[in-house]
């Protein structure tokens, strides 16, 4: 994920984000029509619907998080997108030990991002609509999950989505023209689909099939500490005192929220 995110910073310099979004959900589809080579009965409609549903929904959620991220502070677009699992989560939460767990990781992910109340309303709107997708991400992966054919359905449901959105496509053209390789650009997107999107979303297809959606939002929380640890190794970026309080919170709701057998994993 993170990879994929140090190449989106690097095509930002050329695209706009709407552009950089559309090349993350064309390249996804491309590696992963070329990875699982989906058979016939994956492109009928009685399963392609629920497929395409899934793969534009996230491509909504990647397009409204790129256009919010031009206009409002990372820290603040994070804490803001992660208001979709939040909800998942708390619509899901049936014990008290729930509520703690989801208590502990919204303020671990709030102290984490660095959150700095700064930006236009616009980019606030846009932060809301990529948490809303994000919602119907965990929801409909969760089916989509659950109907065995994860990794089929994430490549019938990219290629629907990368047509869908083909129009923002035709931002790509004055980059073309422009001073940077063509190949380059076009590498640089394939690498971004792949890093972003095929292998974590297919990583979550595994996971979403062994767990409830709720349990799966807590989860989620894991992506800023994912960071953060990179940060250290890579980047000698030492946590701040209240970053390392926010890991500990997050690693703490997890812990709690595992501990809660109320969600059987499905059997299908």
């Amino acid at each position: 994920m993170y990879l994929g995110a140090a190449i989106a910073v690097d095509l930002f310099d050329t695209l706009s984000p709407g552009a950089v979004a559309w090349l993350r959900i064309a390249g996804a589809a491309l590696v992963l029509v070329l990875w699982v080579r989906p058979g016939r009965a994956a492109w009928r409609p009685g399963r392609l619907v629920l497929a395409a549903a899934f793969g534009l929904i996230t491509a909504a959620m990647n397009i409204a998080f790129y256009e919010a991220l031009d206009r409002l502070p990372l820290g603040t677009t994070v804490a803001l997108e992660f208001l979709g699992p939040v909800a998942v989560a708390a619509l899901g939460s049936r014990t008290r030990r729930d509520v703690l767990a989801l208590g502990l990781a919204v303020t671990g992910v709030v102290l984490i991002a660095d959150v700095r109340w700064e930006g236009t309303a616009v980019g606030v709107l846009l932060a809301l609509v990529a948490a809303a997708c994000w919602a119907g991400y965990i929801v409909l992966g969760k089916r989509v999950a659950q109907r065995g054919r994860g990794m089929e359905d994430l490549a019938t449901g990219f290629v629907v989505a990368a047509i869908v959105t083909s129009p923002l496509a035709l931002s790509l053209g004055p980059a073309f023209a422009g001073d940077t390789p063509t190949a380059r650009l076009l590498l640089l997107g394939l690498g971004l689909g792949l890093a972003s999107t095929a292998v974590p979303y297919a990583l979550d297809q595994v996971v979403l099939r062994q767990v409830g959606r709720a349990r799966f939002a807590i989860l989620l929380a894991l992506l800023p500490v994912a960071a953060s640890i990179i940060g250290v190794v890579v980047l000698q970026q030492i946590p701040t005192p209240v970053e390392a309080v926010g890991i500990v919170a997050v690693a703490a709701a997890v812990a709690v929220r595992s501990a809660d057998e109320g969600e059987s994993p499905p059997t299908a």
